[in-house]
């Protein structure tokens, strides 16, 4: 078995399939995928976003996360800045979020960086090799499946925010529907200069040149100095232990895999609650939501996450004690208890890769393809309204993660949402560690959201376990289908057995190949 790929898009797991195939490693496959999703989720991701990637090595079972999120722009910065610009996105009738975009919500984007690191540490193939299933597919475009389809309509004033948007999100004059091609010749012109000199020229050649000139023109604070700057960093990731296995995911300053970490541990000291999907279940998930936000939300939890400490206080026995206590007091009488891409290979090596361009700035530089990221302008990241000084890399939500037994992987997943994202992990983890199920399964399951004191519960739920939810208090928000707004998951599965399973996520059209 040659191993398994699981991503959001058909086409992105294959690209990852072939490369395993042609005898790549995981990190190859991963890459490979990476480039292809910035044509079949360009909504969701591209050159211009940032992310995470999780490197399991089996040859000496250590774990590695190359943090290539964004940094701070601003560096030599002499021109004035524009405003940002508000849109309303509105998932569904249940939920409208405000966006703001424009060059002013540009951050300096880490995507490509963070791939050549990847490549340069960790893979086995030629670069140019890498690259080309995603040219291919920009030059000869790609079709829109019902879920693009649906982004694309709710992303539409930021995709065809500008003249050049509108050229490549179009088709006589209006937005592009389902079974319409989306060609992205500029790119795939972009992704042969990267294949021909390398992710550098990102930062500190021509096309940084082009992305820092058309930011400048457009009152956008990103600098030449803040792409030369850019650095990828190598982090060791945050641990927990839960029913016998080890969960290791992004560690600070993020704050996804610490979040998702102290839930488990939470679980792992009080017990599973009721059957998948009982009103018993999706309280005990609520209140570990609570504790979650209550954590995160905490005078000092962003110093920590800087200056370090915070995952020695969340997980200490005390602290876990505390929050256990007070949740179970919560708890009814009747009750006990940004795209994302897995890949594992032959070798038992694993990668794990997140990567988000926000909602996207609208700012798509002439002749590149490249749309740039807003996180400056997201709500989820920048909730303060403070921007930290030029050069400061942006703390994130994303969590690529890894479930270990006996020091071996179970489990490669992670997942797009924003806010969203770590407990719809978090949910998958449990339901596949906890409860033993296939990671299809886990994956394809109800999902509910703890948004304030109101409890999404997505389409699919049992009505007579919302009624007992609402009967015990809680402001239940009943979704009538599957929606993006829960997140968009991806994972591989090491069965009892020996075989594996891939999984993408059906809210996103995901794919998963088993590759023999």
């Amino acid at each position: 078995m040659r191993g398994a790929v699981a991503a959001g898009h058909p086409l992105t797991a294959e690209a990852g399939a072939e490369v395993l195939a042609a005898g790549g490693n995981a990190v190859d496959a991963c890459i490979a995928a990476a480039f292809v999703s910035w044509v079949t989720e360009s909504t969701l991701t591209g050159p211009g976003a940032g992310g995470f990637m999780l490197v399991y090595r089996a040859s000496d079972r250590t774990t590695r996360v190359l943090d290539h999120f964004v940094t701070v722009p601003g560096i030599g910065l002499k021109g004035e800045v524009r405003e940002m610009e508000p849109v309303d996105v509105a998932y569904a009738p249940e939920s409208t979020q405000v966006f703001r975009i424009g060059a002013a919500t540009c951050a300096v984007p880490g995507a490509v960086a963070g791939l050549g690191e990847a490549h340069r540490r960790f893979a086995s193939l030629p670069w140019p090799v890498l690259l080309e299933p995603a040219i291919r597919h920009a030059r000869e475009g790609v079709a829109l499946t019902e879920t693009q389809a649906y982004l694309h309509a709710i992303l539409d004033l930021i995709l065809r925010h500008t003249p050049e948007g509108a050229r490549i999100y179009s088709a006589g004059g209006k937005r592009l529907e389902e079974g319409d091609r989306l060609v992205m010749s500029d790119l795939a012109s972009t992704l042969e200069e990267l294949a021909e000199r390398g992710a550098d020229d990102f930062y500190r050649g021509a096309i940084a040149r082009k992305l820092s000139a058309h930011l400048s023109e457009e009152g956008g604070a990103l600098t030449a100095q803040d792409l030369a700057d850019y650095r990828v960093v190598q982090r060791r990731p945050v641990r927990a232990p839960f029913f016998g296995h080890e969960f290791e995911s992004n560690p600070p300053p993020s704050t996804g895999g610490a979040l998702i970490g102290f839930g488990i541990g939470l679980l792992d000291r009080l017990g599973i609650d009721g059957e998948p999907g009982s009103a018993e279940a999706i309280a005990q998930l609520a209140e570990i939501m609570r504790e979650q936000e209550s954590a995160r939300s905490h005078a000092g939890f962003g110093s920590s996450l800087h200056r370090g400490g915070l995952v020695r206080k969340l997980y200490a026995a005390a602290s876990l004690r505390a929050a256990a206590q007070r949740l179970r007091s919560r708890l009814p009488e009747t009750v006990s208890g940004t795209t994302h891409i897995s890949v594992v290979d032959g070798r038992g090596d694993a990668a794990s890769l997140t990567a988000s361009t926000g909602s996207g700035s609208g700012i798509i530089v002439p002749g590149t393809g490249i749309q740039l990221n807003n996180m400056l302008g997201e709500f989820d990241l920048m909730a303060t309204g403070r921007v930290p000084r030029p050069g400061i890399r942006f703390t994130s939500g994303m969590a690529p993660s890894l479930v270990l037994r006996d020091g071996k992987p179970r489990l490669v997943v992670g997942s797009a949402g924003s806010l969203r994202l770590r407990g719809a992990i978090f949910q998958i983890v449990v339901n596949v560690v906890g409860r033993g199920l296939g990671v299809e399964e886990a994956i394809g399951r109800p999902r509910v959201h703890l948004d304030g004191d109101r409890l999404h519960c997505e389409g699919g739920t049992d009505p007579a376990e919302i009624e007992r939810l609402a009967a015990w208090g809680y402001d239940v928000i009943r979704w009538r289908s599957r929606n993006l707004f829960f997140g968009g998951a991806s994972g591989v599965e090491f069965r009892p057995d020996g075989t594996l399973a891939a999984a993408g996520d059906p809210r996103r059209g995901g794919h998963g190949i088993v590759v023999e």
